[in-house]
């Protein structure tokens, strides 16, 4: 422990950030990560818990103690390998993972939790300007040969966990580029590309061979990938999204949100992309309040729309949680985006009911206001109303892994929900030598769980492979 009265001591410290008004004009990341100084009294208020609720809020259990304590003594390469010893990509996490160790911080309970979040932002940003990230390869290689498909944070946390463990490993992703959604699905002025870039760069130093254009399941056969591999693992995300089938929903203007970030991300990457879904001048209405409908915010803000409104079908949440009943749990509330502060109208219990338009364009949005009794939902008499709409964009979640293609020519087995069935224990499919993990597996959910989910079940191939392992868990 640091300093045993830090926490009485010292504030909450947050990252500086661009204002509105400049960061609208670019399309680069504006949070900066703390100064050494100031990151080292941060984690000086850590206390050291005897029991660290937020190591088991975190899904990869980073050892969040320790590496606070090293920060504030500033011995910033023991905090590196600390954080690297759980977190393979704590540059991603760092940008946009919501922090579940924070909410469950022991500070947490009557006061601000520990900036946990910002730290570890401090910590791999230093590790990476001061060169002490490089390449791990294996000491031997075992002469197994491993294909991971998808190349987001758990195909590429698994891919990275096999390699240093030997094996020869070859990552299959059907799109241009590696990342998966943190490549298409966030913008880069939450996450810059180049993150991903250097990441792969050292993989590609440790032995990982990446396939892109490769669409397992389309113009690649899933039985090719076992026949000449000793093992595969699937991580190719939950990627049907959520529809809302109202009248007018063949309108154009009306589109998926993920018809609709991955163009603006190629954009941004220099590619040139036809017919783009621009909300430029467009009173635009974004449904669903997440992560994902928060991005289409700042994207059609940063575009130069005209207006922007938010719907969320659940009421509003408390602006605040009762901590002493919530606690260490990830409380219900009102949180408000760095997006959301650029400017955006937000509206719940709003349940859309159609669209309208003229010559196949949209022009209006129909709605309701409704409330809920007894967890049913209810439309509230004499409440409908309309609003001017040029662009509709969906974020209301995913649902699974797409049915078709991979899945159909795997031939696994589903759980309930549509998600490919495997325990967390061998991360075993019910067919032969084919693994699942991340959202694929457990459907939609954090970066932070897809890490944890690609690591662990490296591990489980690696024991099913040579019969022991000493990657971790």
């Amino acid at each position: 422990m640091g300093k045993v009265t830090g926490f009485l001591e010292f504030e909450r410290l947050h990252e500086a950030a661009e204002q509105p008004q400049e960061r609208l004009k670019h399309w680069r990341e504006f949070v900066h990560h703390l100064t050494d100084e100031a990151a080292g009294i941060q984690g000086a208020r850590c206390m050291d818990c005897g029991t660290p609720f937020c190591m088991s809020g975190c899904p990869v259990n980073n050892i969040i103690p320790d590496w606070n304590d090293l920060v504030f003594r500033q011995d910033w390469q023991r905090a590196l390998d600390t954080l690297h010893s759980t977190n393979n990509f704590p540059e991603f996490t760092g940008r946009v993972c919501p922090a579940p160790c924070e909410a469950a911080c022991t500070l947490n309970i009557n006061n601000d939790p520990v900036g946990i979040k910002s730290i570890e932002h401090a910590i791999i940003d230093k590790g990476w300007e001061a060169g002490w990230i490089v390449p791990q390869p294996p000491a031997k290689k075992t002469g197994k040969r491993v294909a991971v498909i998808g190349s987001g944070p758990s195909g590429l946390a698994c891919a990275q966990q096999l390699a240093r463990a030997g094996h020869d490993v070859v990552v299959f992703e059907k799109a241009d580029r590696a990342g998966g959604l943190l490549r298409y699905g966030i913008p880069d002025f939450k996450m810059e590309k180049h993150l991903i870039d250097r990441r792969v760069e050292q993989m590609h130093a440790e032995g990982v061979e990446f396939c892109t254009g490769q669409h397992v399941g389309g113009n690649l056969a899933m039985q090719k990938l076992l026949d000449e591999f000793d093992a595969v693992v699937m991580a190719g995300g939950a990627e049907q999204p959520r529809d809302l089938p109202v009248p007018g929903r063949e309108l154009q203007g009306v589109h998926f949100a993920m018809e609709f970030l991955p163009q603006q991300n190629k954009v941004v990457a220099g590619d040139q992309v036809s017919g783009q879904i621009k909300a430029t001048g467009k009173h635009v209405i974004v449904i669903g309040g997440g992560d994902t409908g928060s991005d289409c915010v700042g994207t059609s803000n940063r575009h130069g729309a005209a207006s922007v409104t938010q719907f969320e079908l659940l009421p509003q949440p408390p602006e605040k949680e009762n901590k002493p009943l919530v606690w260490p749990y990830w409380p219900v509330k009102l949180r408000t985006s760095s997006s959301h502060e650029e400017g955006c109208q937000r509206d719940w219990s709003v349940a859309t009911k159609r669209f309208e338009g003229r010559n196949g364009k949209v022009e209006k949005l129909v709605a309701a206001r409704v409330e809920w009794k007894d967890g049913r939902m209810q439309e509230i008499p004499d409440s409908e109303f309309t609003l001017k709409a040029d662009l509709v964009l969906l974020a209301m979640g995913f649902l699974g892994p797409v049915p078709t293609g991979l899945l159909e020519q795997a031939g696994v087995e589903k759980d309930g929900r549509g998600n490919v069935k495997a325990d967390t224990e061998n991360y075993r499919t019910s067919v032969n030598r084919l693994f699942a993990a991340g959202d694929m597996r457990r459907g939609q959910s954090l970066v932070v769980w897809a890490i944890r989910e690609g690591r662990q079940c490296a591990r489980a191939v690696d024991e099913f492979l040579t019969g022991s392992s000493e990657l971790p868990r």
